[in-house]
This record gives structure tokens, C-alpha cells and sequence, in this order.
């Protein structure tokens, strides 16, 4: 079998990186290689050094040699001055010493341990601490400088061959964040997105081809926790956008150009830019199904008014699947100056599906809510209770303009509206809502008995 070869990054003719969302990354890397007939051994130097290496997949792209793989074997312990210490234990290393006249002396012992530091044998004594520094008379064939995938393989001919190495690896992740600027009136909002790309892989990824992929990939695998990261932001010009398309059940978005992935980076690219997209303030009161089922305590509870921006992905706005991530909506003050104002974070988002974001809680709206009656009308198993409860909610408004606060209530079992003052909205099997209005610096009660049976 001829000697070992190295398969240089210089060497390398295309490179291919799909990011998934769960710390994943599908690699592709090709390069050239000149084989000898029989067998060969490739050292495919800069693999990820967490790379899963029961996914390689060495594949021909031109020539034709034929080629039969016969083994793979992952190196991953690294040269550094620990390992290196660690391998010449029970091995003699010279002890290098330089006076203060700058003449240097050597001294041979052997290497007895390193657990808490060098432990050294000389012929006359031991010591447990190094005065000068080591000289070790080589490296060993297994300290590698750099994580290395050995091929080895057999081929029937000699001949230059383009051989593309794929494997997953994590330690490579990206997520979508939003921003939305909204107009000062707050019909429509300016909404732009960004690809924050992370690498802690332990190698740079160079001139690749990226590719995203959106949607939940299942993995069977175990858990590994993945290390800290020191990042360094690295911020590319917003256009042009990438390209989406359907993959299978899940979207892939494609980079436009190439670009470098180093190690320990975090990498931003602009993914979209939506202007004028139109939305819809609303401010919401929610209830829980238990208050149905149980004699409440006197006195009023206050209930949150919660502050929400709404708008639909449709074409002619947005109408592209929105990876999930975090917008974050700001709005001008009185001078004009923009001013955050919330956050939230959605899910996958398909064309024409409606997105509701919860930026925080009214200041100036109010809602307190009381039981006013309750009682058991039949029930003496688990499935056949009835249950009528009676409410009283007042809302406050101390705006100088009218609003309007949605109402939702959520119902257990089968459930009727017997009594209430305003009109309520059946929105889905257990849900009821009233739309009510409140008048500036006013205030509106809400009133409602319902029946709920299991």
C-alpha cells in the first residue's frame, strides 16, 4: 500500500454547505485527486472536526477510475502541547535550559506523567516541575494538526479523479430574525429579515455555495452538548435576496453568491424586504376554561389587556414561507425617532397564513373581571357535569380617542351563552369573543352567563 497522501483545502474545486435548522449541516466538498492503481490512502485534511463520520459518503464526480472504498477512520486528536505530552509519557524528551549568558543546555529525562504537570526522570533524580521548556525528537503519526478523514481505498487504474466527500456535522446553525417598522399611522409596516448564520464546527468553510433548510428534520441521534462560542459578526449587504423553493415538506432558501463561513463567526445575510405590508393593531383580553367550573372568590381579578400586531403572508406584501425566528416592531415617536415597541417569535410560516404577535400589555387599557353567580345544575361522575356561570368584566380606557378590545373567552365541554349584553362571536368549538368599544377616557361593562356541560 503506497505511503499516505494528503488531500490539501487547496486542492478543493467546489464546496457545498445546507444549513439545517437543529444544529445541523449537510456538507459537500470536492477536490481533485490524483490516484495510483491499487490501493491508495487519502488523508482529506480541514473536515469538520464535528463531523458525524458514519454519514461520509465519498462519491466519483469525473474520470473514470474505478474506485472501491475500503476503510474511513477519523482523526481527531489534535496536536497541541498537551496531547503531545500525553504521547511521550514513559518516553525520554530533552530538557532545554537557556542562562542568563544566553547558553543553552540539554538534559535528557524521561516523561513519567502529566496529570497536574510534568513529572520527569532524570538519571539521578525526579522533578515535578519543568525549569527551561521540552524538545520532543518528532511528532507522533497519530497527532494530527487539523481534523482528518483517512480514506482508504483501492482503485483499478491510475488517473487524476474529482472526488466529492459529503457528510453531516454539527457545530453549523442558522435562524431567521424580523424587523418591522411601522408607519405612523399603524396601518402598514416595512418588514425586513436576516439569516444569522453560526459556525463552531471547528474549521472555516470557504467560498460555499449555502443553501437553508426550513422545517423540522428527524434525527435519531444523542444529544452532545455544543460548546461555547466566541463570535465575530459579520454583516452582508442586503440585496439581492435569496431563492426559495419547496424541498420535499420543508423550504430551502439559496445564498445568492458564495461566501466564507469561519470558524467562531457569526455571519448575518439579508433574507427579505417587504415594504408596506399591511396590519392590524388589536388589543385582546383572553379567559380561562377553569373559571367555568368553579365558584370564584369575591372580588374583582384583573386580567391583562394584551397589545397585538396582526397581518397575513399573502402575495403582493410578503407571500414567501417566513422561516420561524423573532420579528421585533418598532414605531416613530412625536420627532420622528424610531422606538421598539415588542417582540415575538413565530413559527414556519406558509404562504397566506395569518401571523398574530404579542408586543406586550396596554398601559391605558384596563380590564378587571368578577363571578357574579355560580352554580351546579347536575353531575355525580366524571362525564356528566353541568355548570352555570355568571360575569360581570369592566373595561377602561384612558386614551384620548375611542378603542376597541376583543373579548375571548375559553369554554369547556359543550357550552350556550344564556344571557349577555353585547353580541358574541362563536370562533371556534371552544371559543366565544365580543368585539366592545370603549369610549376615550370611558369605560364599557361586559356582561354574560353561560352553561358548560361535560
Amino acid at each position: 500500500m503506497d505511503q499516505e497522501r494528503r488531500i490539501q483545502e487547496s486542492d478543493q474545486q467546489a464546496l457545498a454547505v445546507t444549513i439545517y435548522n437543529q444544529d445541523l449541516a449537510l456538507i459537500k466538498d470536492q477536490r481533485h485527486v490524483d490516484l495510483e492503481k491499487g490501493e491508495n490512502r487519502l488523508a482529506w485534511r480541514q473536515v469538520s472536526a464535528r463531523i458525524r463520520p458514519e454519514t461520509a459518503l465519498l462519491t466519483p464526480v469525473s474520470g473514470d477510475v474505478g474506485l472501491t472504498l475500503l476503510e474511513q477512520n477519523f482523526d481527531y486528536d489534535l496536536l497541541t502541547p498537551q496531547s503531545l505530552l500525553k504521547k511521550f509519557v514513559g518516553k525520554r524528551v530533552e530538557v532545554v535550559r537557556t542562562n542568563d549568558a544566553g547558553e543553552r543546555t540539554t538534559e535528557s529525562a524521561t516523561l513519567l506523567a502529566v496529570n497536574d504537570g510534568a513529572v520527569l526522570r532524570y538519571d539521578d533524580r525526579i522533578e515535578t516541575q519543568v525549569v527551561g521548556h521540552l524538545a520532543f525528537p518528532e511528532v507522533p503519526a497519530d497527532l494530527r494538526d487539523e481534523p482528518t478523514l483517512v480514506l482508504h481505498l483501492m482503485t483499478d487504474r491510475a488517473g487524476e479523479q474529482s472526488l466529492q466527500l459529503s457528510y453531516l456535522t454539527s457545530g453549523l446553525s442558522w435562524k431567521a430574525d424580523y424587523v418591522a417598522d411601522l408607519s405612523e399611522d399603524g396601518h402598514v409596516m416595512d418588514l425586513s429579515g436576516w439569516v444569522t448564520l453560526e459556525n463552531a464546527s471547528g474549521i472555516a468553510f470557504r467560498h460555499a455555495q449555502v443553501q437553508l433548510v426550513a422545517g423540522e428534520i428527524n434525527q435519531v441521534r444523542d444529544e452532545q452538548p455544543v460548546p461555547l462560542m466566541k463570535n465575530r459578526m459579520a454583516m452582508a449587504a442586503a440585496a439581492p435576496m435569496p431563492e426559495e423553493e419547496s424541498l420535499a415538506e420543508y423550504h430551502l432558501y439559496t445564498l445568492p453568491r458564495q461566501t466564507d463561513i469561519l470558524n467562531q463567526q457569526t455571519k448575518q445575510v439579508a433574507l427579505l424586504s417587504a415594504n408596506r405590508v399591511p396590519v392590524t393593531k388589536e388589543l385582546i383580553v383572553q379567559g380561562q376554561a377553569y373559571a367555568y367550573q368553579s365558584r370564584s372568590g369575591d372580588g374583582w381579578s384583573k386580567l391583562a389587556v394584551d397589545s397585538r400586531l396582526a397581518f397575513v403572508n399573502r402575495d403582493g406584501s410578503l407571500g414567501i414561507p417566513l422561516p420561524k425566528g423573532v420579528i421585533r416592531v418598532y414605531s416613530k415617536d412625536s420627532r420622528g425617532n424610531a422606538q421598539f415597541i415588542g417582540e415575538d417569535g413565530i413559527d414556519h410560516t406558509p404562504k397566506n397564513e395569518a401571523v398574530s404577535l404579542k408586543l406586550g400589555e396596554s398601559f391605558d387599557v384596563t380590564a378587571r373581571r368578577k363571578q357574579t353567580s355560580f352554580r351546579k345544575l347536575s353531575g355525580s361522575s366524571a362525564y356528566d357535569y353541568a355548570y352555570e356561570a355568571e360575569f360581570e368584566m369592566e373595561l377602561k380606557n384612558a386614551k384620548p380617542t375611542p378603542v376597541e378590545v376583543k373579548v375571548v373567552e375559553t369554554l369547556p365541554g359543550e357550552w350556550e351563552i344564556l344571557e349577555e349584553n353585547q353580541p358574541h362571536t362563536k370562533e371556534a368549538a371552544n371559543l366565544a369573543s365580543w368585539k366592545v368599544q370603549i369610549p376615550a377616557d370611558g369605560s364599557t361593562t361586559l356582561t354574560w352567563k353561560a352553561q358548560v356541560r361535560f
